[in-house]
């Protein structure tokens, strides 16, 4: 931790926290899994995110606390907040009122991409600056984790967490003993542009809570430890793919598809008909590979595919696509400038 230098806590703060793709070995950063063996994730943020806002509020205002976000509320302590990330956060900061919170985000809530936890790493970014002090990607990341899993007792991994702290192309390693080591990558920007430029993301227009599905795959663990040990073995398999400066959507699409068919199989709400009626859409028309982006039963769905099918896809499957590049940065503050 430092304290900002030459100039006291500013009044008005607003941070940029990224949002996330996984590409490999999503699941196996939860502890039901980590603490019986290392987890793996290969994942990026993209060019979307959550935008959080912080400043004191005014003093002749009736409430003491405003927040906003996609809905409004007005109390007089932080107890009587409703949003549980932002209470959790201003407690855990100790934040005093008066004070006003402001949260917008690029996509939908529960899309699949990280939302909840880019807010919870942009809020906790936003609320040190606001005490005058600056900190780690790797504490931000912690002390969301902590409040997402430890305090608000989310069924949830730490992926989310750490790709919204540190930003970029990533091998995440979930240690036995809850450590994570971020192996940052650094693939050549010719393969990562090529990666994006098969890159086809499809809204469902289906959100969906991880909560639901996440508890049913902790709870079947121990009968699908072979599964998430091979979804563990694919983020190498990912990695690999881009370490050698060049990229192959043919391979990097199978490795898609081969992890998707075993997720889909960790738990009963993974997919439902719509889905699997999109995806083999997809595939007929040209896709590589894909996958469903987060927990599952909604959100968007990612495909790897020729850009010249791109076009062909979307009509196969009938969804509305949105264009996403690579962002390289984590959570970042925008105001107050440097």
């Amino acid at each position: 931790m430092a304290d900002l230098q030459g100039q006291g806590p500013p009044s008005l703060v607003v941070t940029r926290t990224p949002l996330r793709i996984s590409f490999a070995g999503g699941g196996t950063d939860l502890p039901a899994f980590y603490e019986r063996q290392e987890g793996t994730v290969y994942s990026t943020t993209i060019d979307r995110y959550v935008y959080v806002t912080v400043k004191r509020h005014g003093e002749v205002f009736d409430e003491r606390i405003r927040l906003n976000y996609s809905t409004s509320e007005s109390v007089h302590e932080v107890d009587a907040i409703r949003n549980n990330i932002a209470r959790e956060a201003l407690r855990f900061l100790e934040i005093d009122p008066p004070i006003y919170v402001s949260v917008v985000s690029d996509l939908p809530d529960s899309s699949g991409l990280g939302g909840s936890s880019s807010f919870a790493v942009g809020l906790l970014n936003a609320l040190h600056i606001f005490r005058g002090e600056r900190v780690s990607a790797g504490q931000l990341a912690e002390e969301a984790s902590f409040i997402e899993i430890d305090v608000l007792r989310e069924p949830i991994g730490k992926q989310d967490q750490y790709a919204a702290a540190f930003g970029g192309l990533n091998l995440l390693r979930f240690c036995p003993d809850g450590s994570v080591d971020v192996e940052q990558q650094d693939a050549a920007r010719s393969a990562i542009d090529e990666l994006f430029g098969h890159v086809l993301m499809l809204w469902t227009g289906h959100q969906r809570l991880s909560s639901s599905v996440l508890t049913e795959q902790r709870e079947r663990t121990a009968e699908h430890l072979a599964e998430l040990s091979r979804l563990s073995e694919y983020a190498y398999v990912a990695k690999r793919s881009l370490a050698n400066g060049s990229f192959d959507p043919a391979s990097f699409g199978r490795m898609l598809d081969e992890t998707w068919r075993l997720k889909r199989g960790l738990a009963s709400s993974v997919t439902n008909d719509h889905i699997d009626a999109w995806y083999d859409a997809a595939m007929r028309a040209g896709a590589e590979g894909g996958k469903l982006c987060g927990a599952g039963g909604g959100g968007f769905l990612l495909f790897i595919a020729d850009p010249r099918r791109h076009r062909a896809i979307i009509e196969a499957v009938d969804l509305s696509p949105i264009h996403v590049h690579y962002e390289a940065t984590g959570s970042s503050v925008l105001l107050p400038t440097a």
